[in-house]
């Protein structure tokens, strides 16, 4: 495996974690409710923690120590059932070769997510159709489907998505952080668009997701291949990790109006808990070399061991410790996301897709320990049992029946 893949997301991409903030006090009453829905969310980074030398899914371990943020002691506390499991590739170079080192890369991590599974049966289940999610959580078990962030380790091989889709993967996004071969990215680099939208290598692979029922995914893609898979998908999309611009003016985020057109053709928008894409904060620019003097240290083809790993830790904490990120989004930021996307298009289209151990986590929702207070603060906000409920898995889990529905359509 490559370290540059590894620690990127193992050590989240840089989080800015600061001192633990103190969480508002959630009722017994709300906890209980929280812990009897089912609640999923759209885009868990956890994968790769699962190849991180002597780390344990089903082991406790806390998000100001090795700045991981899922696993199962937590999930339980929480009360998270379970979600869609990330296979993250990498944006690498449009050649032969970086193809075959991402496909091989991605098919690794599937084979990881599918080995955590089989590994603790009594504890996660495989699931593969919409109605898999509510007797697997009945059951006290972790719902765990899959899906692609980043379709680059396809190359130029639709047909390959089957061989991912046999492995359980259901929801499939196109870019990353820049354009591929599928399609634009919202934030790449260039800031100029390559193809306006999707390729026509992207559009075949929309055909494919919508032959075999797999969900589109736009996160990460540019408005622009949004509307083309508005306007060209036989299902419904799905953002598993986005924001509202006009809360925050970013490109990772979706307007009001993209909004609107994505609900009218039975889509949800997953709500992001990235800091970067939620408001405009004031970076600490010792902190920010010293990270970067720290993940410079490794080379891309370094072998990290439980030695290596608990030095970068180590250092990683030291940094905190001097320089602190005083300016991190909040819990409230997060919120004012959500309340905005539930006013434009209802609670029929707004889910939770928080981009944990990928980045996600803001002051006041640090890990999935904090998940009851946003049950809490949808209450306050009116929103009944039902609407709440739909929030937590029944949007996506409606998207996702929409998808095998349509197949071979």
């Amino acid at each position: 495996m490559r370290a540059g893949l590894m620690l990127g997301a193992a050590l989240i991409a840089l989080l800015p974690i600061a001192a633990q903030a103190e969480a508002p006090a959630v009722s017994k009453q709300v906890y209980q409710l929280h812990q009897k829905m089912v609640t999923l969310d759209s885009h868990l980074d956890t994968p790769a923690s699962l190849d991180l030398p002597g780390w344990s899914i089903d082991e406790e371990h806390g998000v100001h120590s090795d700045f991981t943020q899922v696993d199962l002691p937590r999930m339980k506390k929480g009360g998270l059932d379970g979600g869609f499991w990330a296979i993250y590739t990498g944006q690498g170079p449009l050649t032969i070769e970086g193809f075959r080192k991402a496909r091989d890369f991605a098919l690794l991590r599937g084979m990881s997510i599918r080995n955590m599974v089989a590994a603790d049966p009594a504890n996660f289940q495989l699931a593969t159709e919409a109605k898999d999610a509510a007797p697997i959580a009945a059951a006290g078990k972790r719902i765990v489907y899959m899906s692609i962030e980043n379709a680059y380790p396809l190359g130029e091989d639709v047909s390959l998505l089957k061989t991912f889709y046999d492995m359980g993967v259901r929801v499939s996004g196109f870019a990353h952080f820049a354009h591929n071969q599928f399609a634009d990215s919202s934030t790449d680099p260039s800031k100029k668009p390559r193809y306006g939208g999707l390729s026509p290598l992207g559009k075949e692979l929309l055909k494919e997701m919508n032959r075999l029922g797999i969900v589109p995914d736009a996160s990460h893609s540019s408005d622009q291949v949004l509307d083309d898979l508005l306007a060209l998908s036989t299902t419904p999309v799905l953002l598993t990790h986005s924001g509202c611009k006009a809360v925050y003016d970013h490109p990772r985020n979706i307007d009001d109006d993209h909004l609107k057109a994505l609900a009218a053709k039975g889509g949800v928008i997953q709500m992001n808990a990235y800091g970067a894409y939620l408001r405009a904060s004031t970076p600490n620019p010792q902190r920010q070399e010293a990270l970067k003097a720290l993940f410079g240290q490794m080379r891309e083809d370094a072998k990290l061991s439980p030695e290596a790993r608990a030095a970068l830790l180590t250092k990683r904490q030291e940094i905190d410790r001097l320089y602190p990120d005083t300016d991190r989004p909040t819990f409230d930021d997060f919120l004012a996301h959500m309340l905005h996307a539930l006013k434009v298009v209802g609670p029929e289209h707004v889910g939770i897709g928080l981009d944990w151990d990928g980045g996600g986590g803001v002051v006041g929702l640090e890990d999935v320990v904090d998940l009851p207070k946003i049950t809490a603060a949808l209450l306050k906000a009116g929103y009944s049992e039902a609407d709440i409920q739909k929030i937590w898995s029944g949007n996506v889990l409606g998207v996702l029946a929409a998808a095998e529905a349509g197949k071979g359509t």
